[in-house]
């Protein structure tokens, strides 16, 4: 008898999902992306993703520029592979539009074809800034200690996204102190905390000290690409340290901090300041943890010491984050599928 053939299936669709449709699942659900990227966190800490080393595109003749690929797969019920493409360029700022760009393409659990490409810059700005927001509750809450004096260092996207997670999950500030280099990016960010309903005193500082000295809560959001804050002394009172951006401080202060990070192989690498302090020392013991050991409880950080969340930013944050936004938009019965975008499917033709 001639041996059955393999079971056939419909090959999947492929979708675009531009960024109006991205921002029309994301927009004000603050609290609801919070608790995607608490699961994502917990099905990564518990070993059910795939996430390999960050890939980065580097160019000799514009160094302050890179694009990188970030390839992960997530397991448990979301059940999706696929890669985010991100380009960060400084210098757009100055040409008037975003430094960073993305998209974020899923693949199919079962037969790995391509459904979807989402615009990802803002999937990219939500899951940092909830992943900020979750570490700020939960260490705060290990701490005993609540922040009421935020700090931005950088104001720019992820700033300004911070902010908006941080007052959406439910944190409100007695006092807002904002530091950038560029002046125009201190008054812009000024005037969106004003039209956002901050209550909260703002100061406007001059100089990257004071904002530090006179905040509980820390948030870098730069572009810097080499540590610019050394001096250990300037955390003094032990704030909650936001360092998104990865590489503004020297390795004298993250020596001096508990650090929780949220991969360790991932963060200690690339020239960040951990993996500057690693290059220092010669091991990785000044890692306290990671953030799935916070959630978990297995890590408590204390008050004694400045507390430093350095998390290098996980592919499979934005595949569980872009899965939710492709369900919603299919959903919705408003999913734009490109007729016929895979061709000549017969073997032999």
């Amino acid at each position: 008898m001639p041996e059955s053939s393999p079971e056939q299936c419909v090959t999947p669709s492929f979708a675009v999902i531009p960024g109006a449709q991205v921002q029309g699942v994301l927009d004000r659900r603050y609290r609801e992306v919070v608790e995607l990227i608490e699961a994502a966190y917990r099905l990564h800490g518990e070993e059910q993703t795939v996430n390999p080393p960050s890939y980065f595109l580097r160019f000799p003749d514009r160094q302050s520029s890179r694009i990188i690929a970030l390839p992960a797969s997530v397991g448990g019920q979301i059940r999706t592979d696929g890669l985010k493409w991100i380009s960060s360029f400084p210098e757009n700022v100055g040409r008037g539009i975003p430094r960073a760009s993305a998209v974020l393409i899923l693949n199919d659990h079962d037969t790995g074809y391509p459904l979807a490409c989402l615009e990802s810059s803002i999937i990219s700005a939500a899951r940092t800034a909830a992943s900020a927001a979750l570490a700020a509750d939960r260490i705060a809450a290990a701490r005993g200690v609540r922040p009421v004096r935020v700090g931005f260092f950088g104001v720019g996207l992820i700033a300004r996204y911070v902010h908006s997670y941080l007052a959406g999950s439910g944190w409100t500030f007695d006092e807002i102190s904002v530091y950038d280099r560029v002046t125009e990016h201190v008054s812009g960010f000024e005037e969106y905390l004003h039209w956002s309903g901050e209550r909260g005193q703002v100061t406007l500082h001059k100089d990257a000290e004071a904002l530090i000295r006179s905040s509980d809560l820390v948030v870098f959001a730069t572009v810097a690409g080499t540590p610019h804050v050394t001096d250990p002394t300037w955390f003094d009172h032990n704030p909650l340290v936001l360092h998104l951006s990865l590489r503004d401080l020297a390795p004298e202060v993250v020596l001096e901090a508990t650090n929780v990070v949220d991969d360790v192989d991932h963060c200690l690498k690339a020239g960040t300041s951990l993996h500057l302090a690693e290059q220092q020392t010669g091991h990785r013991g000044f890692v306290a943890g990671t953030l799935y050991d916070v959630l978990m409880g297995t890590l408590r950080p204390g008050v004694e010491r400045p507390v430093v969340f350095s998390p290098f930013g996980l592919g499979v944050l934005d595949l569980a984050l872009g899965r939710h936004v492709y369900d919603e938009v299919v959903a919705s019965g408003e999913l734009r599928v490109v007729d016929g975008f895979f061709h000549d499917m017969r073997r032999y033709g």
